[in-house]
């Protein structure tokens, strides 16, 4: 299976937010993908409530982003947990995030912050060594 199929259009994201499969979606910036974000998203898939359930992951984008938005969607899509992933500018998340019950919302962006922020101290201590 090619995996940029779930890949979805804004729209399409909506509509899963209101279709008959109870839908959950995970927000994040999976700028880069670490091994933490994906026991992040086995554990959203685990806490939902039937096994038909859907897992969308949105995309958010990062003030200095490492990688752009195609190929962070990509690795988020071929991750097995995960249904759809769709990338949306912020006018356009606040309207899927209102299509969502709120229980059925997990935000990730704090911890994909502190993350970030975590692994670029990292890498700054390795070099100056």
């Amino acid at each position: 299976m090619d995996t940029r199929n779930k890949i979805i259009a804004p729209e399409e994201a909506c509509a899963l937010a209101r279709g008959p499969r109870n839908a959950a979606l995970a927000t994040g910036y999976f700028d880069v993908l670490l091994a933490a974000h994906v026991r992040e998203l086995d554990q959203v898939r685990h806490s939902l409530p039937d096994a038909g359930a859907v897992l969308l992951v949105a995309l958010r984008t990062p003030e200095q982003p490492l990688l752009d938005v195609r190929a962070r969607a990509e690795m988020v899509a071929a991750l097995a947990m995960v249904d759809y992933v769709v990338s949306l500018e912020d006018r356009q998340m606040e309207s899927l995030l209102a299509a969502f019950p709120a229980e059925r919302i997990v935000r990730l962006e704090a911890a994909h912050e502190q993350r970030m922020r975590e692994l670029i101290q990292h890498v700054h201590r390795r070099q100056s060594r």
